[in-house]
């Protein structure tokens, strides 16, 4: 199925496209005075994200890359590189709340609230985890940063679903950053809730979805 994804006129109005796009530079991206950087590891989402950026190039490279909850284990996957030159750094952190480099960041995302779904999407797919747990036979959903402020706003995020999505407290990890998880009896009704409508608007990661729709299918098929 071909998807057009939509480019709006500002990247900055709040648009399902806009949201989505945000929360995956929050998640897993940078943001400078002349420069906003995403990245990603599937080439289909990082082409959509480039549609909705109006970004002609999409840079990719092999990345050797730490696991979150073990450094002393590495892998080597795909990056996507999508980044959109001039002052919309600057504007989205006068804006949203974004942190300019290592300063600190206010995260005003809720001005994205009617398109919190797509928001979520997309700090899903920038920062978070999606796992089979063979021993327990359910799904865990975790969300992985080094900055601590972004996983609390995460947090609020969540809390104020239409489904219940209960999480744990937020700790650091080996790496010198910060992770929470959901509680695994909540991923059933959330991340379908998350992934509504995505197959229409063409916002989403298909390797994404499609791992989080395989291990819950896993836990389905143990209950």
């Amino acid at each position: 199925m071909s998807v057009e994804t939509d480019t709006p006129r500002d990247l900055l109005e709040r648009h399902p496209e806009t949201a989505y796009f945000w929360g995956r530079v929050v998640g897993d991206g940078d943001v400078a005075t002349d420069c906003v950087t995403v990245r990603t590891g599937d080439e289909t989402a990082a082409r959509r994200l480039a549609a909705i950026a109006g970004a002609e190039q999409v840079d990719h490279r092999i990345r050797e890359r730490e696991y979150a909850h073990d450094t002393a284990l590495t892998r080597r996957e795909d990056e996507y590189t999508v980044q959109v030159l001039g002052s919309l750094g600057d504007r989205a952190s006068a804006s949203l709340g974004l942190p300019l480099g290592d300063g600190p960041g206010g995260y005003r995302l809720d001005v994205f609230d009617d398109h919190r779904r797509q928001l979520l999407r997309g700090l899903l797919e920038g920062c978070g985890t999606v796992c089979f747990k063979s021993s327990a036979g359910t799904v865990g959903v975790s969300f992985v940063h080094d900055r601590r402020r972004l996983l609390e706003r995460i947090q609020g995020l969540l809390a104020d679903l239409p489904v219940e999505a209960p999480t744990e407290d937020i700790a650091e990890i080996s790496s010198g950053g910060y992770w929470f998880g959901l509680e695994d009896g909540a991923v059933p009704d959330v991340g379908p809730w998350l992934y509504e409508g995505s197959e229409e608007s063409g916002l989403f990661s298909p390797a994404r979805r499609r791992k989080l729709r395989r291990s819950l299918d896993q836990a389905d098929g143990q209950g």
